[in-house]
């Protein structure tokens, strides 16, 4: 089955693809999020490139690390991308950690901490969220959210604003369709039944149940027919906190 990882080049060769919002959700309200980091990226190709992230420590943003490039810079505080407001706050990354494990063919082993070179000041519209813990299990059937500035249909459309969607975690089988599926590794999500998913430029974005992190939009089918897969954080918490400890 083929499967597109959902980051989104901004620029290439020099035209640029729209940016929207995720399919079949809502605007969030703004700064409703402030866990919310907005990731623009220089690929090594030197294209723009964005992805989603969030704040996990003042000094360290979860992602996906298919968004992985030459150059990062973290924006937190944003609502709407094409209005800069007080609340912004744009961090450069010092040093990317993608896990030892991933492989971009395999698409598994999906996440990446950035380390921001300040430690990013907490506000109203800047904060933290708790990550699932090591041995956390949430049941199929459950509904969580979540959050991205990633397109709003496989064409594409730029409201430009922080867009938000609940979505049910499914069975196992319900991604059977994508090869490299590891249950234990990722989550399945999105009910194929309703248009509700994420999309290009929601990649590294958080999947929330509870207001806890469980986890990361990795990849999807190209046209964007849900279920999509995200890596399941409770599984990477020891790798997490190692990184954490050790930096």
């Amino acid at each position: 089955m083929h499967r597109l990882p959902l980051s989104l080049l901004l620029f290439v060769l020099c035209s640029r693809a729209k940016a929207g919002e995720i399919i079949g959700g809502r605007e969030s309200r703004p700064h409703s999020r402030p866990y919310m980091a907005y990731l623009e990226i220089i690929t090594p190709q030197g294209y723009l490139a964005k992805c989603g992230g969030f704040l996990v420590r003042r000094n360290f943003v979860l992602t996906a690390a298919h968004c992985a490039g030459r150059a990062i810079v973290a924006i937190l505080g944003v609502h709407d991308t094409r209005q800069k407001e007080d609340t912004w706050q744009q961090l450069k990354v010092m040093k990317q950690f993608p896990h030892p494990k991933y492989k971009h063919k395999r698409m598994q082993h999906d996440i990446m901490l950035l380390k921001l070179k300040e430690k990013a000041n907490l506000t109203l519209a800047v904060g933290t969220i708790p990550l699932a813990p090591q041995f956390n299990t949430i049941p199929p059937g459950r509904t969580c959210r979540a959050a991205g500035w990633g397109r709003t249909s496989v064409s594409g459309s730029d409201p430009h604003t922080l867009q938000e969607v609940k979505l049910r975690l499914m069975e196992p089988q319900a991604c059977r369709h994508f090869a490299q599926f590891d249950h234990s590794l990722q989550l399945c999500v999105g009910n194929s039944r309703r248009k509700k998913s994420v999309f290009k430029g929601d990649s590294g974005g958080p999947l929330l149940c509870a207001g806890v992190a469980e986890g990361i939009v990795s990849y999807g089918r190209p046209n964007a027919q849900p279920p999509a897969v995200f890596t399941r954080i409770s599984h990477y918490r020891p790798w997490i906190n190692k990184i954490l400890e050790e930096n």
